[in-house]
């Protein structure tokens, strides 16, 4: 038995299919931010220290969209990255935001990343040496108020004492793993690794992947002769911050998951930094 005839389905030319994106819209109301997020993809970073660093990055990607414009074109931001296979430093996240600008005939546009960096920490006495990672966030927004502007924004562990429970007690004193958040707007030369840098280097002690015996009994000791609250941490910081000529307005945050509650200490505080120029 022969079988029977099937019908072939024969596909329009893509010249001929409709451009419903591209059609004007008689509503006259310009969209501030279009686009895609929550997209994760394979990427390549630059490292401070000028390796590359194969990571998962989490992408926000907008456009402005004119007001007699229906829609935008969502595949081209898939498409920017797909044809981006270069490992990225914040220069090169700036001019990714400039092509996804242009890809999209878009004047206005954010780009966001944000991915886990990283980095290879020495104990300190020992030496033995471990990864430890810290979240990261880039940030590009060009608009027509304040041109393009760069964000670097870290969340890193390090540790806290509490300076109350050092003084009332006859031994001992409770500390806790805190997370400080620094966001501030970068100047060229600004790295995730300073903000991490600055981060560590006034908290209580810094925490590590390993640690021996000795190495142990240095950072405990360590955080023990450096008690700070919640609102010392993210003072410190700032004032840290303030000083740094590549830096520009900031905000800084931490968050300690109490040893002896059962909820966290929280602060946050905003500045300004050395930075007088845009990026």
């Amino acid at each position: 038995m022969n079988a029977p005839d099937r019908a072939v389905f024969h596909p329009a030319p893509p010249e001929t299919l409709d451009d419903t994106q591209s059609s004007p819209d008689a509503r006259h109301l310009p969209i501030q931010r279009v686009g895609i997020k929550a997209l994760r993809y394979p990427m390549q970073i630059i490292a401070g220290n000028g390796e590359t660093q194969g990571t998962v990055a989490t992408f926000a990607m907008y456009v402005g969209l004119p007001e007699h414009v229906k829609g935008t074109h969502m595949s081209r931001f898939i498409q920017l990255l797909e044809t981006r296979r270069e490992a990225l430093d914040t220069t090169g996240f700036l001019a990714l935001e400039a092509e996804m600008r242009a890809r999209l005939e878009a004047d206005t546009g954010y780009l966001e990343m944000s991915f886990p960096y990283f980095r290879r920490k020495a104990a300190p006495v020992s030496g033995v040496e471990s990864l430890l990672d810290a979240d990261v966030t880039w940030l590009v927004e060009t608009s027509s108020a304040q041109g393009t502007r760069l964000t670097i924004q870290v969340v890193a562990p390090v540790t806290s004492l509490c300076p109350c429970s050092k003084k009332i007690s006859d031994y001992g004193a409770h500390n806790q793993r805190s997370h400080i958040t620094i966001r501030a707007e970068a100047g060229v030369g600004l790295t995730a690794e300073a903000l991490i840098d600055i981060a560590e280097r006034e908290a209580s002690a810094e925490l590590f992947g390993v640690l021996k015996r000795a190495d142990e009994k240095f950072v405990t000791e360590r955080a023990y002769d450096n008690p700070k609250f919640v609102e010392d941490l993210v003072r410190d910081i700032a004032l840290a911050c303030q000083a740094h000529p590549q830096m520009g307005d900031f905000m800084v945050a931490s968050e300690n998951f109490e040893a002896i509650h059962n909820h966290s200490a929280y602060a946050e505080i905003y500045g300004r930094g050395g930075l007088t120029l845009g990026v």
